[in-house]
């Protein structure tokens, strides 16, 4: 299965272009972190997958089904999104919300069935999290609803996953777990588009990285590639260095590194 998008053009009403041709592919089993300043438009890139914006022109496909043709339990069936985080005036437990993943399968008006129960348990249990089944969502860490949401996402059955900075305002130890969990989905055969504002991440993960800036995607490419010094610099309009430390892999850990000056 390919998530495809095909010359994206966008702009909201009298405002700039905020994607201008952007075109892009994700294949099954594959990683994609998209990089960008705040405001350059990732989430927005984001919605227009969905359809949640309208596209001056462009097209989106998943295995050649163009997605703006159909319903959105169809397009839910294929592809989840997993927002930064969610708000609930009602008192949802984990569950309750990982069991919400289930609702694009079922029919008007109906209560999930004892499948539907049982894989959203499965869901949680792959991702570590089943032990919060009963505990309300919102008193839940940052970390723990995040996975809640990714396994909320699993549970919809989607082979495709598009994450909206997962990792932010969370701690070194639950990125940590989140960037595993991203590695693990893909060898899975899971497609990932995640978004994040720390270029480390897209090393860590593997995959392909794409930077986004003023409505032009620059990629998708290997990290090794695109995440220079210059390119990162150009980017974030702030110098940074790109090292290569003893840690972790065998061959290294990349960090990209601000560099701060008097």
């Amino acid at each position: 299965m390919v998530l495809s998008a095909s010359h994206l053009r966008f702009a909201y009403a009298g405002g700039p272009l905020l994607l201008d041709d952007v075109s892009f592919s994700l294949e099954a089993g594959r990683v994609l972190c998209l990089l960008g300043p705040n405001g350059t438009g990732k989430t927005t890139l984001l919605r227009c997958l969905f359809g949640l914006e309208r596209l001056a022109s462009g097209r989106v496909t998943l295995d050649g089904r163009d997605l703006s043709n159909l319903s959105p339990a169809e397009a839910a069936r294929l592809m989840a999104y997993v927002p930064q985080d969610t708000s609930s005036v009602f008192a949802f437990s984990g569950f309750d919300v990982v069991l919400m993943g289930r609702t694009p399968h079922l029919r008007f008006m109906a209560s999930p069935t004892r499948d539907d129960r049982r894989i959203a348990r499965e869901a949680m249990t792959r991702l570590g999290v089943a032990h919060l089944a009963e505990r309300a969502f919102l008193e839940l860490s940052g970390g723990e609803r995040q996975m809640v949401l990714v396994a909320r996402a699993l549970a919809q059955g989607s082979r495709t996953l598009v994450m909206d900075e997962p990792c932010a305002g969370l701690d070194l130890g639950n990125q940590s777990r989140i960037l595993r969990v991203v590695r693990d989905l893909a060898e899975d055969g899971y497609a990932v588009l995640f978004t994040t504002h720390l270029p480390d991440h897209a090393f860590a993960v593997g995959g392909e990285v794409a930077l986004l800036k003023d409505g032009r995607l620059d990629g998708p490419t290997a990290p090794e590639e695109l995440l220079t010094s210059a390119a990162l610099g150009r980017l974030y309009g702030t110098p940074v260095e790109v090292i290569r430390v003893p840690a972790g892999r065998a061959q290294g850990q990349y960090l990209c590194v601000p560099v701060h000056r008097d």
